[in-house]
């Protein structure tokens, strides 16, 4: 179900209406897909539907009969409040006029529909597919500290086994005892396999190339490659990850780089983004926190910039709560 806080509900009151409208279901979250060969395969819609991003509280939108000047102030305004960032912002802007002009839209719902129709055209622009047809695929997934990374590496191990993939994971965040023990933890919960390093300390890479021999050896599908969280301004982790890469594809190709983005950190994740994309070869994001107070606006302002799809999107705690990203599911929840 949409936000209380959705743009569609501030935008409706520059038109003098009353703002207390029923609010429209939520569009169904389709189901995500992994492509293999001959056609693709559908992976399972989570247990639990994830609920709408909320965009943070904008400036209220004043109630006008009229559109002009101050209405298209007021939605850059509103749209920069949902963290859509200055050019997004400025291009949606621009886009309405037009869209508003050959359309002779003075009708709320009209100019809602508008707003929805033209996000749904511009995140379609992505291929949100899991592309794992490789035996075994593997996914290396990054990030800097305290996105839930570990956490969502055991959702995701779940969200594919579920499709009836066999899945390792492998601990290559040997920097913390814990981070092995969490993520064993997480495994064990979603009925996966998992590595650990044979030593305190060992050398990521070589924990990654294990784990990979595993699958190899086993028949494994699905790897899954856990890395420690790191800032992207450190060169030399950066640089760690370069290697790690390169390991892996010793022995196979690297299926999928997926960055995990906190959604609640907005506009700094562009700067994320471009230097993992620089060190990994990101390959998709995986956005976490949208159950909360995130503002929606992000999802496009990061994919127009870095051209990385979103793939996949955390919306609680629990092992269920991945889901694959739905560019008209999510357009009709961040509007209507």
């Amino acid at each position: 179900m949409a936000s209380k806080w959705s743009l569609g509900s501030k935008l409706k009151g520059m038109f003098g209406r009353d703002e207390s409208v029923p609010e429209e279901s939520a569009a169904d979250e389709p189901e995500a897909e992994i492509v293999e060969e001959p056609q693709p395969a559908k992976l399972p819609k989570p247990a639990k539907a994830p609920k709408a991003p909320k965009p943070a509280k904008a400036p209220r939108l004043g109630r006008r009969s009229k559109m002009d000047e101050s209405t298209w102030e007021d939605l850059e305004d509103t749209l920069l409040g949902a963290d859509f960032g200055p050019d997004v912002a400025e291009q949606l802007v621009d886009a309405m006029r037009v869209a508003v002009a050959k359309n002779g839209v003075s009708d709320s719902d009209d100019f809602v529909r508008l707003l929805r129709e033209l996000l749904e055209e511009r995140l379609s622009k992505f291929d949100t597919t899991l592309k794992l047809s490789e035996r075994p695929a593997v996914i290396l997934v990054v990030g800097v500290n305290g996105v839930g990374k570990t956490t969502t590496i055991g959702k995701l191990a779940k969200f594919i086994s579920s499709a009836g993939r066999s899945v390792v994971v492998g601990a290559a965040d040997t920097f913390r005892a814990a981070a092995v023990d969490q993520l064993a933890t997480w495994a064990e919960r979603a009925g996966v396999e998992v590595v650990r390093p044979q030593a305190d300390g060992q050398d990521p890479a070589s924990v990654a190339f294990q784990t990979v021999e595993f699958a190899k050896t086993n028949g494994t599908e699905i790897v899954i490659v856990d890395t420690a969280g790191r800032l992207q301004t450190k060169s030399g982790l950066m640089d760690e990850l370069t290697k790690i890469r390169r390991v892996i594809e010793k022995q196979t190709p690297v299926s999928e780089v997926l960055l995990v983005l906190d959604a609640t950190t907005g506009q700094n994740g562009l700067a994320q983004a471009d230097a993992f994309l620089e060190h990994a070869g990101v390959t998709g994001l995986v956005l976490t926190k949208l159950d909360g107070s995130a503002k929606g606006g992000f999802v496009l302002a990061v994919q127009e910039r870095t051209g990385i799809p979103v793939k996949l999107v955390g919306t609680g705690e629990g092992l269920g709560d991945l889901s694959g990203f739905s560019p008209v599911a999510f357009a009709a929840q961040l509007v209507d």
